[in-house]
């Protein structure tokens, strides 16, 4: 008996397995599509439902394409014949017979980008390099109608410009959300016109977060990385998350071969809307300054200054009768945060500090003799800086300097910002002493490129005293450019 029923058992054991091993192959194991749909159900403001990945980059290309706009430039440039030295020299007239040459040709340029349109009064976000210098600009919306655009204002810190067209109608524009908030490995979708291809969509992930020193390493950066396919063309085009807003403002790219590899990078939308803001609202951008100069930490001064980690901005020099010389910031201080946020390196305080609006009394905490000290420090602006450190080129080159000017740049054949003119000359100063003359162009500093008023103080104070260097200029009188040696004092 006890064998028959123990055979039951068995019996009843094994149909109940087959039945729940049936169950479990009717139910599928969640797929790659089914577990990427929940991660992004879950998105990062909490658990909202959300979007459909089968869908989200059609909803997303759908509702923003009538926002992004194609540009047309046109540069209008009079250049200064490079072969004019030559039509007095004798071999040159007898091997090449040429009759007598204009001293300077006109050529015109022409480039192509992307914008969006960030309100109803026309305003469109773009990329500096894309409008910056142009003498005509069209805009083509998505509709094929066509506009005339003026430059409101240009922002070459950060490669950032707005332009705006006539709003005789209601125009779609873009949302923008918080760049803070994005996340790596979140998906992200790029729209433009590559190559003049218009209302090209392309999809990515973002692969990196604060990315700097891309470009020109004094600008302002602080890009978002993405894998998002973006070419040329792309430039001034929006970076979007699932949800259409914009989080970023395609700028650059890292590649060998002029087109995609897979490592692109865009402005981030924090920043672009805080430039676009000051540029619609003043035309310019105003910023905020400090006074010092600062280093990221190495593990060796990390552990020099007995700090756990690298994280915060080392002081390492801090300008007399600066804002932070005033608020009592010392050399030596590591400053760990800024206006309540940490600090994760120079960069990032750089940009914070570029952000904060002049006069503001930031509250800084810093780390000195081993310890915190919270210190206040009455914001000043760029422009103080410039006349304080405009000051010590005087001292050390024997002149003053000044913007080059529009007519300058197109007579000479000079990109915007390049290079700065000089306004006087002390005579037995280093310059003076070499035959500058006032309205000479300063184009480069030991063969890096001079980049406005700001780009040849930042040099000239970064140069030993009594250092022999190697100054690219411009003749006035003649157009041409030649190397001369001086000793800064």
């Amino acid at each position: 008996m006890w064998q028959r029923a123990s055979r039951r058992i068995v019996i009843l054991s094994l149909v109940f397995l087959i039945a729940g091993l049936t169950e479990c192959q009717a139910r599928p194991t969640p797929g790659r599509e089914a577990v990427a749909q929940a991660a992004v159900s879950e998105h990062r403001s909490g658990g909202q439902s959300a979007v459909d990945l089968k869908t989200a980059i059609q909803v997303v290309a759908k509702e923003t394409i009538p926002a992004v706009v194609h540009i047309e430039v046109t540069q209008r440039q009079e250049v200064t014949n490079p072969l004019v030295p030559f039509e007095n020299d004798p071999f040159f007239r007898y091997f090449f017979n040429v009759p007598r040459m204009p001293r300077k040709f006109k050529r015109e340029l022409k480039g192509l980008g992307t914008g969006m349109i960030m309100d109803a009064k026309g305003h469109i976000l773009t990329n500096h390099h894309v409008v910056g210098g142009a003498t005509e600009i069209k805009v083509l919306l998505a509709d094929g109608s066509e506009y005339t655009g003026k430059v409101v204002g240009t922002d070459p810190k950060t490669d950032l410009a707005v332009i705006q067209i006539p709003a005789d109608k209601p125009l779609p524009h873009v949302t923008f959300g918080d760049s803070d908030k994005v996340e790596v490995g979140e998906w992200v979708v790029a729209i433009g016109h590559p190559r003049g291809l218009d209302e090209t969509v392309t999809q990515g992930i973002i692969s990196a977060k604060h990315r700097t020193g891309i470009m020109n390493p004094s600008s302002y950066q602080d890009y978002l990385q993405t894998d998002a396919a973006i070419n040329p063309g792309n430039s001034g085009g929006p970076l979007l998350d699932l949800e259409g807003e914009v989080i970023g403002v395609n700028a650059a790219i890292a590649s060998q071969s002029g087109g995609f590899e897979g490592i692109g990078f865009a402005i981030p939308s924090n920043m672009a809307l805080h430039i676009a803001t000051a540029l619609i609202a003043h035309g310019k951008v105003e910023r905020g300054w400090l006074g010092v100069s600062i280093q990221d930490l190495t593990p060796e001064l990390a552990k020099k200054f007995t700090l756990a980690n690298t994280r915060g901005a080392l002081i390492a020099e801090v300008l007399k009768g600066s804002p932070a010389d005033k608020g009592g910031l010392k050399r030596g201080d590591v400053i760990l945060s800024y206006r309540g946020k940490p600090v994760p390196d120079s960069g990032a305080l750089r940009n914070e500090v570029a952000n904060t609006p002049l006069g503001e009394s930031a509250k800084l905490i810093v780390w000195r003799d081993g310890k915190q000290q919270e210190l206040t420090v009455k914001v000043g602006s760029l422009e103080e800086a410039a006349k304080m450190l405009l000051g010590s080129v005087k001292e050390r080159l024997g002149v003053t300097v000044r913007p080059v000017t529009p007519k300058e740049t197109d007579a000479y054949g000079l990109d915007t910002d390049e290079g700065v003119a000089i306004s006087s000359v002390d005579p037995q100063g280093p310059l003076g002493q070499a035959g500058f003359e006032v309205d000479d162009i300063i184009l480069e500093l030991n063969g890096t490129s001079v980049e406005g008023v700001d780009g040849l103080v930042n040099l000239v104070n970064g140069l030993p005293h009594k250092e022999k260097v190697i100054i690219k200029a411009l003749d006035h009188r003649s157009g041409d450019t030649g190397d001369v040696e001086v000793t800064v004092r």
